[in-house]
């Protein structure tokens, strides 16, 4: 084994095509390579409100496609992050070793608070410290992340070294970062220009991961296209990735063409000149097909799981038990070295 890989996604709401393709899906080939622990983490979720009984569903629908995307439950880990209270006990620690400017300068806050910052929850401005006790209380050697979340996998590395420094210790590992391939972002359907978002309110910009084959079919036809056929080889550069300024000038194009490499495993330029000159209803059509053989399985699987709540309950319990054995040694370890008295 490479290390020790710890992710999560938030239970806010119904995964999409572009959480598998940029996250799931890697995670699931990681399993070979890397002792793997996945987490729903619920306790980030609440750092805006959350309906409670909306945050309980949406917490087993995510376990459910991690376990219906090929998640293997008896080798990898999945747990809800509530589940053990590690993370919040290390995470004050580490809150006592991380620098308000480091928390100054941390983007994704300032993006999410907006203009009413002053009203913004405490645990929001937080919760990067929170991010860093997920990975460093199980000293996960690697972490994936996307371009918005290297910012966070910086401060969780200046956290443990600066504890490292302060206690004479070498009990939280730095982590590194996996950079997720280019199919690591994926745009709506209503807007190339977009990512494609859970938030979004029109449900007509993503294919969720529940959706059935009637719908995919449905929201691939309705796909922003553009007039002019698929475009050729002539777009791209000596590189083999679609010139910057083509890609602007048709952005739901390309989108839809990178969709199509991602599910068939394929290189975008290869797609590109496969596909030149062809219709964009013909090309839909393909595309539609091909959608639909990857996750039609994966959403028929999360339907039966979803059908049997206990089945789902009883693997985030035993994967919390294995997260509570790793974690726990290693909080008593810092917590030792911060000079706080055995319980």
């Amino acid at each position: 084994m490479k290390g020790r890989i710890f992710s999560g996604v938030q239970p806010t709401h119904t995964l999409h095509l572009g959480n598998y393709l940029g996250a799931v899906r890697n995670w699931v080939r990681m399993q070979k390579e890397y002792e793997c622990i996945f987490c729903v983490v619920d306790m980030h979720a609440i750092t805006v409100f959350q309906d409670p009984a909306e945050l309980t569903k949406n917490t087993r629908e995510v376990t459910a496609a991690f376990m219906a995307s090929g998640i293997d439950v008896s080798h990898s880990i999945i747990f809800a992050q509530s589940q053990n209270r590690v993370h919040a006990q290390l995470a004050w620690i580490l809150n006592c070793v991380a620098r308000v400017g480091w928390l100054n300068r941390m983007t994704q806050f300032k993006e999410k608070a907006g203009k009413d910052r002053e009203n913004a929850s405490v645990g929001l401005y937080t919760y990067p410290v929170l991010m860093a006790a997920d990975i460093l209380g199980y000293q996960a050697t690697h972490v994936p992340v996307g371009e918005d979340q290297k910012q966070h996998l910086e401060l969780a590395r200046d956290i443990a070294q600066k504890f490292n420094t302060d206690f004479g210790s070498d009990l939280l590992v730095p982590p590194n970062p996996v950079i997720g391939g280019p199919a690591a972002r994926v745009m709506s359907l209503r807007d190339g220009a977009k990512k494609m978002s859970k938030s979004d309110p029109s449900d007509y910009s993503r294919i969720n991961m529940t959706d059935d084959a009637d719908t995919i079919a449905l929201k691939l036809r309705k796909a922003k296209t553009d007039p002019e056929a698929l475009p050729g080889p002539e777009v791209l550069d000596e590189k083999g990735q679609v010139k910057a300024e083509e890609d602007a000038k048709r952005p739901e194009a390309y989108n839809l063409l990178a969709i199509y490499a991602a599910l068939s495993d394929k290189e975008l330029a290869q797609v590109i000149t496969e596909t030149a000159g062809k219709e964009f209803s013909a090309f839909k059509r393909d595309l539609t097909d091909l959608a639909v053989s990857v996750l039609g399985p994966i959403g028929g699987e999360m339907k039966r799981l979803l059908d049997h709540p206990a089945e789902v309950d009883a693997v985030l319990k035993a994967g919390a038990e294995k997260a509570r054995a790793i974690s726990e040694p290693i909080l008593k370890k810092i917590e030792n070295a911060v000079g706080f008295l055995s319980a």
